[in-house]
Parts: C-alpha cells; structure tokens; sequence
C-alpha cells in the first residue's frame, strides 16, 4: 500500500505545534499541561498582497472587536470554496 507524503505545510505545522507546546510546558506559561486541538487551516496570498496581510495583522485587535475570529474563519471558508466539517471547526474554550 502507498502512502501519500505530508505536504512541505503540514509538515511545517506539525513542528510549529510540537515545538510551541513544548515551550509552553517547559515554561510552564499554562497552568494546565498545554496541547494544541487537532487540525489546522493555511491559506496563501501573492507576493502583490503582502504589504494588505501586514496591515490586517497590525489592525488584528481592532478588527476582532467587531468580528470574531470564528465568524471570519468560517466566512474565509466559504468565501475561497473549502469544504470542511463543522466537528473540526476551532472551539472556543470555556
């Protein structure tokens, strides 16, 4: 049986998650031990938009003052045709 090889992203996130949380822990900055949620969503923009992706991370906090991460999450889904399954969907901790 074939098996189809992580994609250079997936691979990237993987190391990403693993690293941070084990920062996290190390550090004990949680007062839990810290461990990501399965899953994870990446999306791209061209060269010619980067300067437009700079500005919405520096307008982030104001931004998600009157949208919520989730609710622009799911419309970035919608928007760009991602099928995905609500079970996966980021929750909000309580």
């Amino acid at each position: 049986m074939a098996y189809a090889r992580p994609s250079p992203i997936a691979e990237l996130i993987k190391e990403v998650k693993e690293d941070s949380s084990g920062w996290i822990n190390e550090n004990r900055l949680v007062r839990h031990h810290f461990k990501w949620q399965e899953g994870y969503g990446a999306f791209s923009h061209s060269k010619s938009q980067v300067q437009r992706v700079i500005r919405y991370i520096q307008e982030q906090e104001t931004h998600h003052a009157k949208v919520s991460f989730l609710e622009e999450y799911v419309d970035m889904l919608k928007k760009f045709g991602v099928e995905y399954d609500e079970r996966y969907i980021f929750r909000v901790l309580e």
